[in-house]
């Protein structure tokens, strides 16, 4: 994951501080020069590590901040403060004109994710009631309309095209179509280059002239590091783009262009893509990728997730259900499900303050027995999972043998389950009498566990 590296770096240091009763300047600039080679490290500009440490250092020799009773986390706060401002002190937004539509041009190098990008970004939009039309401008890299058209299809968003003609064309056509068919917003997928050439831009600044776009997004590939501000710099100068999509944040890149394409380019991130899936993808917080970055964890991402992917009316109609006549195995079945739509356990975990620090090997653990539990319920008739009591020492064999597992395996499932349905008796979720107020608290409380992509 980025910013793995620089997050145990920064661990290390800032433990070193918390440890310490009292901080001297001395201490505090041997932090700061421990800090400076994590920055580095990890791919940040040397301009902007250099600008960084001096503000950091200023403000943490004071007077307030030595003498203070928690001089550590004091420093620790400065250093969120100045990462934050240092990717942007607020969530950058698309604006939308008056008069619709909304025009998005989406340029970048070829192999950036700009494609899939096109349609993440669509996806996203769509959710929030717009009617994204995707246009087809990238005539050059073999079968990218196609791919267009494929990624286009899953977004449930449609696809302008014209086969491989001039992309100029194609572009003031596909705006003529947005108008005569009501579709408010329009991104247009540009061809991209393996380095930047002046072909590139010319036929950019000819498409630009034409179609005059609301924004110009460019696509970077965070995996290239300081090539990815060197990228936006030539894009800016030559196109003057307005904002930056910043892709493969959940690769093992250091994180570093996160950190510097602001600072150089004076252009923000607006949207990072944590994945491949169309799904993985999300509006970019400063304030909360700071805390990512510092261990902190992020929890407003995640309950974000959790809101877009359990729905309100079901979470009542469980808590209902629960209440009235108890929480069986179909209903845990159903949780996990919850699990897969908001992503790995180890991408949610990394959102979670603290658990961070839970090793790898850990993680593909819990990824190995979730599966494994998934497996055994699924081999369970529907009378068994909703009366789990039934499963005598027969029907034992045939769940282990239909899930390939063990009947120790089942066993565990089954004590696990009994001590969560008690421990839900003890929260009250289950029975009891309770009015408007009860029912709100259990149905919150039975998406807030669900939600978090755990199995109660």
């Amino acid at each position: 994951m980025a910013f793995e590296g620089l997050s145990e770096k920064l661990g290390g240091v800032f433990k070193k501080l918390r440890s310490r009763g009292r901080l001297s300047e001395a201490d505090v600039k041997e932090a700061m020069r421990e800090v400076k080679m994590a920055l580095l490290e990890a791919d940040v500009s040397y301009k902007v590590v250099k600008e960084f440490i001096a503000n950091v250092t200023e403000r943490s020799v004071g007077e307030d901040v030595l003498k203070s009773l928690t001089p550590g986390q004091q420093v620790i706060k400065i250093v969120n403060e100045e990462l934050i401002k240092l990717m942007g002190e607020a969530n950058s937004k698309i604006n939308f004109p008056n008069k619709p539509p909304c025009i998005i041009m989406m340029c970048g190098l070829q192999g950036s994710g700009k494609t899939t990008h096109a349609a993440k970004l669509a996806k996203y939009f769509k959710a929030q009631g717009k009617r994204p039309l995707l246009v087809a401008c990238d005539i050059y890299r073999p079968a990218a309309i196609e791919q267009l058209k494929v990624v286009g299809e899953r977004a449930e968003v449609p696809v302008f095209e014209m086969g491989q003609i001039d992309p100029r064309k194609i572009a003031k056509e596909g705006i003529k179509h947005a108008k005569d068919y009501g579709n408010d917003l329009v991104i247009i997928d540009t061809a991209g280059r393996l380095h930047i050439d002046e072909e590139l831009m010319d036929e950019l600044k000819d498409i630009k002239k034409i179609v005059e776009p609301n924004e110009i997004m460019l696509v970077v590939d965070a995996m290239i590091g300081q090539d990815a501000v060197k990228v936006a710099s030539s894009f800016d100068e030559a196109l003057g783009i307005d904002s930056v999509i910043l892709t493969k944040l959940d690769s093992d890149t250091r994180g570093g262009a996160a950190l510097s394409v602001l600072s150089v380019t004076g252009k923000p991130i607006k949207f990072v893509g944590m994945g491949e899936k169309l799904d993985e993808f999300e509006p970019f917080h400063p304030e909360r990728m700071a805390s990512r970055i510092l261990g902190m964890g992020d929890m407003l991402t995640l309950i974000e997730k959790a809101s877009q992917t359990v729905d309100e009316k079901d979470a009542e109609k469980l808590a209902k259900k629960v209440k009235e006549k108890g929480f069986d195995l179909n209903d845990l079945l159903e949780q996990m499900k919850q699990i897969h739509k908001m992503g790995s356990i180890r991408s949610i975990l990394k959102l979670i303050p603290g658990a961070g620090n839970i090793k790898d090997e850990q993680l593909e653990q819990g990824e190995a027995q979730l599966k494994k539990t998934e497996a055994m319920i699924n081999s369970m008739t529907k009378a068994e999972r909703a009366k789990p009591s039934i499963i005598d020492p027969k029907r034992k064999r045939r769940i282990a043998a239909g899930s390939g597992t063990q009947v120790s395996d089942v066993n565990q499932l089954l004590r696990q389950f009994d001590e969560m349905q008690k421990m839900m008796k003890q929260l009250g979720v289950v029975g009891g009498q309770g009015g408007k107020k009860s029912r709100r608290n259990r149905a919150a409380l039975l998406k807030g566990l669900g939600g978090n992509g755990f199995p109660m």
